[in-house]
């Protein structure tokens, strides 16, 4: 079992493996999250530097902006999606041939844990540690993630002052902030906001495009059309690692690529 130390803005303090099993899984990161910004969240923003794939990271890629690792042993069916839970919100994880995964995410301060399990639940591990970088603590995220490969879904935003947080402008002089856009399968996109206006959201989820995927082992790289219909997840926390944090999680399945969806309308607080 291998852990890499984690930078100065993660310190690990604790570390539990919840399988025995012969296969296990190896856990590389996380290793913190995107978030910069004054201490006053002025300045809050969670940069954008994950031009995502659909396993690993591109060259050059931060380790600050991901959770890699390896399930051993793992089922040669790369199309079968692992499950990732962070923080109590699940989502699935893509995996490769060799069980190699490799995503994003953007870590609240204070204590986070991150649980990976194989696709047949076999196998788990857990991580917890302390994020303590400095960034300003979000009182209001939403996060999106759908349950296919190679499609692409976006999180939308639009906040009572009439900011519209998308992946085409993903920051807000309210402050209101969206991470990065995953465009091959299962996300996640994460919208945060530090200090959140008064008055109603909301939330939108545009299925952008999919419905292809490319079997180079099967018939030289020719792309073969898949079912279009996915299932959209949005999770919505509130006053997060708080003693008054609300989480709500609920399903939207979307049909047809080209579909634009109003989730959900809340108001804050």
């Amino acid at each position: 079992m291998t852990l890499r130390i984690p930078t100065v803005a993660l310190f690990l303090v604790a570390l539990t493996a919840l399988s025995t099993a012969q296969a296990e899984i190896k856990l590389d990161t996380p290793r913190g999250g995107w978030r910069q910004g004054s201490s006053d969240g002025e300045n809050y923003s969670q940069t954008v530097n994950y031009p995502a794939s659909s396993v690993n990271t591109p060259l050059g890629q931060a380790d600050t902006a991901r959770i890699m690792g390896q399930i051993k042993g793992a089922p040669k069916n790369a199309r079968e999606p692992g499950n990732l839970i962070v923080n109590g919100v699940s989502m699935p994880l893509k995996i490769d041939a060799a069980g190699n995964f490799d995503r994003p995410f953007a870590f609240p301060n204070g204590t986070n844990s991150v649980e990976v399990r194989s696709p047949d639940g076999q196998q788990r591990k857990r991580v917890q540690f302390l994020n303590s970088g400095g960034a300003t603590k979000a009182k209001l995220r939403i996060l999106l993630s759908w349950d296919s490969d190679h499609t692409d879904l976006d999180l939308h935003v639009v906040t009572p002052d009439g900011a519209h947080i998308w992946y085409g402008d993903r920051t807000a002089p309210n402050g209101g902030s969206l991470d990065v856009d995953v465009t091959t399968g299962y996300g996640p996109e994460i919208f945060s906001m530090p200090a959140p206006i008064k008055g109603q959201y909301l939330i939108y989820v545009n299925y952008y495009g999919g419905g292809y995927r490319s079997d180079d082992d099967e018939d030289g790289g020719q792309e073969n059309a898949v079912q279009a219909l996915t299932t959209a997840k949005i999770t919505l926390i509130t006053e997060e690692g708080t003693v008054n944090e609300k989480m709500e999680s609920f399903i939207v399945p979307m049909r047809a690529p080209g579909e634009l969806t109003l989730v959900r309308k809340f108001s804050y607080p």
